[in-house]
């Protein structure tokens, strides 16, 4: 019998991915997901079982149904900007359900954690590229939720045992190369399928948050991880864990930057489509530059991403798109 893992958001986009990444790997993701942002129809890989992580009675009755060894948690909000305005929504849901998932999950017994967290935990960097060792200094109230958690799992590993991976992701993209799932969020405020729906004819424009910094081109520069790399980086960390690896805590980017205009010129390359743009004013907390220093994972986790090549990213997400 497969192993099963709790995948809560599995729904969702890189939950999707990573349950089917468990699936490959030979244990049985068993999603747990509200649907509020998720898709049934991304659930391939394993059972779906419906419910929020609000309700520790549903969490339970679901862990005492299928005895998962571990719990993958991708279930949070995660709109920036929203968390501004919005904070209470995200300390709810992003904290006080996780303490639910944590209760429901040493109550019975499983002490592995495999935890999404966020490069939003450093804040604006003190410098580039970003390893483990930076200040962790959110900014704004979603990167704020996922230091909280990080250090509500310190403490649990401390008092209860319970082992747990933190994996700081950068920019997810991209899309699954065999075209079952990809990204579909509503709002979407993600860079590269807002342009590749101008590409699709959904959309008229987009806007760049800024052309005055100090970079090349004069727009901000991030780093784009496939989210199959990502999936892959998860089932990585688990079996680490499972093999009795301590908690610990990764990076997971490229270590490469792209500027925003440089992703808007590949896009435009790759789909043979003009992509119309406007400049506005940029907005509050964007740093110029975010890179990721991965060396920690590659050497902990062997991992090693497939898909380094922007183009090879984006053309993923393009044939995803348009079957949108």
């Amino acid at each position: 019998m497969k192993n099963p893992i709790l995948v809560t958001g599995g729904a969702g986009y890189i939950g999707a991915h990573a349950c089917k990444a468990l699936a490959r790997a030979g244990y049985l993701p068993v999603t747990y997901d509200n649907l509020v942002y998720g898709h049934s129809s991304a659930v391939k890989w394993g059972p779906l079982e419906e419910g929020d992580i609000s309700d520790r009675q549903r969490l339970e009755s679901v862990i005492g149904k299928y005895k998962p060894v571990a719990v993958m948690h991708f279930a949070a909000y995660a709109y920036v900007g929203e968390s501004v305005t919005d904070p209470l929504k995200y300390y709810e849901n992003n904290v006080r359900n996780t303490i639910h998932l944590l209760q429901a999950s040493l109550a019975h017994d499983v002490r592995y954690f495999i935890f999404s967290s966020s490069c939003a935990t450093y804040g604006i960097p003190e410098s580039v590229p970003i390893d483990e060792t930076h200040p962790l200094n959110p900014i704004n109230p979603y990167g704020r939720t996922k230091k909280m958690i990080e250090d509500i799992l310190k403490d649990c590993d401390t008092a209860y045992g319970l082992r747990y991976n933190s994996l700081r992701y950068f920019n997810a993209a991209g899309a699954d190369p065999e075209g079952e799932i990809g990204e579909r969020h509503n709002p979407e405020t993600h860079l590269i399928p807002l342009i590749l729906d101008v590409a699709a004819g959904k959309s008229k424009g987009i806007r760049i948050f800024g052309n005055d910094y100090p970079t090349e081109d004069g727009t901000c520069i991030r780093d784009y991880i496939h989210v199959t790399d990502l999936a892959g980086a998860h089932v990585l960390a688990l079996e680490g864990l499972l093999g009795g690896a301590a908690s610990d805590y990764f990076n997971l980017g490229q270590g490469q930057g792209f500027s925003v205009e440089e992703v808007v010129e590949q896009v435009s390359k790759i789909t043979g489509r003009e992509i119309a743009s406007k400049y506005v004013d940029r907005r509050s907390g964007d740093p110029p530059v975010l890179v990721a220093s991965s060396s920690k994972a590659k050497k902990c986790l062997d991992w090693h991403p497939a898909y380094t090549d922007l183009e090879e990213i984006i053309r993923t997400a393009w044939n995803w798109h348009r079957k949108l």
